[in-house]
């Protein structure tokens, strides 16, 4: 069985993942955190999740700041930004915050489905970084945050980074919080959120 937690703000969202996951075999519904940081780390801690599906946009947080959060916890689940807008901007991100996948809101049950056994099975369903969207992202950071980007987009583990830029390990941490705060997509608010 796949434990599966929600993290997203709209409880008719939540309910009707609710009920889509209970309806499918080896899926079952663990947990769900309206996103803010006092209800998220009580269902991840209680319900030790095999995957989360995190919304990108939350009240009062950042899905990708708080996934990076997740993912160093041990063990750490599987992570999938599910976000109206899982557009290509936001493969970099996703990649920096080790999110395991990026799957648009409007998909169907059955690609739903797919996409958290794939990701359950250690596949990761985050499309490549495009060399626009590096282009893009390194004109809006510092420019000592290029190496540490190519770096980790290279695969490198944050220690060897650390090692190699001659830094602490929390300070490859907390560059990473910086670039992904940088990098935050505004969405709009009115209807949907994402």
């Amino acid at each position: 069985m796949i434990r599966v937690v929600i993290v997203d703000d709209h409880p008719a969202l939540r309910a009707g993942l609710h009920a889509v996951l209970d309806a499918e075999p080896g899926i079952v519904f663990a947990g769900e955190s309206a996103g803010d940081e006092e209800s998220v780390w009580p269902v991840i801690n209680r319900s030790r999740p095999d995957l989360i599906l995190l919304d990108y946009h939350l009240p009062r947080g950042d899905g990708l700041q708080l996934c990076y959060r997740i993912k160093h916890q041990v063990p750490a689940p599987r992570v999938i930004i599910f976000s109206a807008y899982a557009s290509p901007s936001l493969a970099l991100p996703a990649s920096l915050a080790h999110a395991d996948g990026l799957l648009a809101k409007d998909v169907g049950a059955r690609e739903l489905f797919h996409s958290i056994r794939a990701v359950y099975g250690g596949e990761r369903l985050v499309p490549p970084v495009s060399a626009t969207v590096l282009e893009e992202a390194f004109e809006r950071l510092e420019p000592d945050h290029h190496a540490l980007i190519g770096m980790l987009l290279d695969g490198t583990s944050e220690a060897e980074v650390a090692e190699t830029l001659g830094v602490e390990r929390r300070e490859v941490r907390h560059a990473v919080h910086r670039i992904l705060h940088t990098l935050r997509l505004d969405i709009p608010t009115a209807n949907a959120r994402g």
